[in-house]
């Protein structure tokens, strides 16, 4: 029998939202898609264990002895119970979430927030057809084809619901082309511990363990840990980090500026490496709690009230621990805004702790045209970069697309490798002295440090006039055709 390969899957799971089309917004697509693939995982998995020990002890105790399981599925959470419900579905998948989170301490507060049990968005003609579908798919794992494949697919959807939700859809996902970027520039390391304050779907976790995995590094040590604020959108991260077999993470709810959760002993825990993509220029981002911070993170300022981004990068640097490395995508406005932020720039520069400004090309994001930069903290700058900044023009390498750009793999390999290298490039990139960035008043802007100009081309006046003299008489010869044809066909004299 031939195994399901990752693109039936994707396909399987995209008709699945064409099935929800027309009755619900696309926006909420993706919690009921999500549980349902989710529940049908553990299910599959769940039974492929228990028929497996069954089979070689002939013992049916898989079915009921919980240690021999990741995930707990009890009777009323087996996909039977469900397929074989013919009216009040929604109830029922509602309740095998419930069984599902008493049975697995890990999954608590993960399922419980979707509802199948909305009658006029969910009639029970609309389950059955999304049962059937689900119940068409072997998830067990001697039917994928390669091993990561769930998590994979799973993200894939996550990339096709953000295109679909358009503005909203850049909420909870950053194209991971730019994520690979950062992650590549921050170099995580296996045994360390990564952090995301903003985790949105967990995608930057998620590719700091393929990066290790492709530095031959052991993915299995480390620390994955991250903050949500939006319900649902934690929960897609607790899912997508278990379907891709990370399940050593510690994922908190919660509003990162105002209520810090990932602490131990009253004082912020500190990371290795920290990656996110903040929300930009967040007005209602709580400066007032800002203000009587008890972990003391804006120790260089406050930032205004309408614009939290120096709010999240304060976060990161007071997260790190004194070999830590940032990654944070920022707008521009954070390089040159004066007033508060200038203070807070200064304060940042001043303990020698920005390690470059890589400029990226517009329209990369969901929901927003305007270019951004990513911004790279360090605690342990290597001594030639000590005293430096490193600026980087990548605004102009990018594969344009219909609704948005996108970054190649030759544009991430040229950025990586400038940076690595720190050297001046003409018109590209080159380290710049706090001493000199200090006479620019603490501004940061790219165009301060790198000429970005074209340069015009000379002109030729002798050279152009006489392809001008060209041109006219290949026109005039042409006329002379035409109108000779139009004579032959009783046009004109």
């Amino acid at each position: 029998m031939s195994k399901l390969t990752l693109q039936q899957l994707e396909a399987h799971l995209w008709e699945s939202a064409n099935i929800l089309r027309g009755s619900i917004d696309s926006s909420d697509y993706k919690n009921y898609i999500f549980g349902l693939l989710f529940l049908k995982r553990l299910n599959d998995v769940f039974v492929e264990t228990a028929e497996k020990i069954e089979k070689e002890e002939g013992d049916d105790y898989g079915w009921f002895d919980r240690d021999e399981h990741q995930f707990f599925v009890p009777e009323r959470a087996r996909w039977q119970t469900i397929q074989t419900t013919t009216q009040d579905i929604g109830d029922a998948i509602n309740k095998a979430f419930e069984a599902l989170e008493e049975e697995n301490q890990s999954l608590q507060g993960v399922l419980a927030n979707i509802d199948f049990n909305d009658k006029e968005k969910l009639p029970d003609k609309l389950l059955l057809q999304l049962v059937l579908h689900f119940t068409a798919i072997d998830l067990k794992n001697e039917n994928l084809s390669e091993p990561d494949m769930l998590g994979r697919a799973y993200e894939y959807l996550i990339k096709q619901f953000a295109d679909d939700a358009g503005k909203k859809g850049g909420e909870f996902y950053t194209p991971s082309k730019v994520v690979e970027l950062i992650v590549s520039l921050i170099q995580p390391k296996e045994g360390m511990r990564v952090c995301d304050p903003t985790v949105g779907s967990g995608g930057m976790l998620i590719q700091s363990v393929d990066y290790i995995k492709s530095q031959g590094g052991n993915p299995r040590n480390l620390s994955l840990h991250g903050q949500e604020r939006n319900l649902n959108t934690w929960a897609i991260c607790k899912m997508n980090l278990l379907l891709h077999g990370l399940s050593d993470h510690r994922i908190e709810k919660g509003d990162t500026i105002r209520d810090p959760k990932l602490t131990e002993d009253g004082e912020l825990i500190l990371y290795d490496r920290v990656i996110a993509n903040p929300p930009f220029s967040l007005s209602n981002w709580g400066r007032e709690d800002a203000e009587s911070d008890e972990y003391g993170r804006f120790r260089f300022g406050v930032p205004p009230k309408d614009k939290g981004d120096l709010a999240f990068v304060q976060h990161m640097v007071a997260t790190l621990n004194h070999e830590g490395k940032a990654g944070v995508v920022m707008p521009h406005g954070i390089l040159f805004r004066g007033g508060a932020e200038g203070k807070i720039r200064q304060g940042l520069l001043e303990e020698d702790l920005v390690e470059a400004v890589i400029g990226l090309p517009s329209n990369l994001f969901y929901g927003t045209g305007i270019p951004a930069c990513i911004l790279l903290l360090n605690r342990n700058k290597e001594e030639s970069k000590k005293g430096k900044v490193f600026f980087l023009h990548g605004a102009d390498d990018y594969q344009e697309g219909k609704n948005q750009n996108t970054l190649r793999a030759e544009d991430i390999e040229k950025i990586v490798s400038a940076y690595n290298k720190g050297e001046e490039v003409e018109k590209y990139c080159r380290p710049v002295s706090l001493d000199e960035i200090k006479e620019n008043d603490y501004n940061l802007n790219i165009a301060r440090y790198i000429d970005t100009t074209e340069e015009e081309e000379q002109i030729d006046v002798a050279q152009a006039l006489a392809e001008l003299k060209k041109l006219e008489e290949e026109r005039n010869e042409i006329e002379e055709k035409m109108y000779g044809y139009l004579k032959e066909l009783g046009y004109g004299e």
